[in-house]
């Protein structure tokens, strides 16, 4: 089976686990431990964001095959409006964050098959740009996708 039939929308019920992968990717990206204890201050916000199928934020991800009730990998993204300008006229840009994949369920394609599922969301909300920050270990996953790197950390996807 492949990893891109496994994507799905999160949905409220998610919210805990989809905190706890975005502090493995803080973890992952900070060498300190920022701690938890904003999870619990987060978590009404993020279930509402998830309960909004027609909103600007979006998260994707699969369900871990070993562990019933908990993910293997999440991307999230959200689409921010910015006034318009030559090759993006209805100033519509993504910003993609938090690409996790738990520890115990790399290298299976799960990140790409997230990913692809969020660029997807985004060119269907005529999204024409997409924006995210690249860790070292990220870089040739988006590079693969089409992402190049600015002067700044920042790559962009013309979409």
């Amino acid at each position: 089976m492949r990893a891109m039939s496994l994507v799905r929308r999160a949905v409220p019920e998610d919210a805990e686990e989809v905190l706890r992968l975005r502090q493995v990717m803080l973890d992952s990206v900070f060498s300190a431990s920022s701690g938890t204890q904003w999870h619990a201050e987060s978590l009404p916000t993020v279930r509402r964001r998830l309960a909004d199928p027609d909103g600007d934020f979006a998260a994707f991800v699969i369900d871990h095959p070993e562990r019933p009730a908990a993910l293997a990998a999440l991307v999230a993204g959200t689409i921010e409006y910015r006034i318009g300008r030559t090759g993006n006229p209805h100033g519509r840009v993504g910003h993609v964050f938090s690409v996790a994949t738990d520890p115990d369920a790399r290298r299976r394609g799960y990140a790409r098959a997230c990913m692809e599922t969020l660029l997807d969301w985004f060119r269907e909300q005529d999204v024409r740009q997409v924006d995210l920050n690249a860790s070292a270990q990220a870089e040739p996953l988006y590079a693969s996708l089409g992402f190049v790197r600015k002067p700044d950390p920042s790559m962009r996807l013309q979409l």
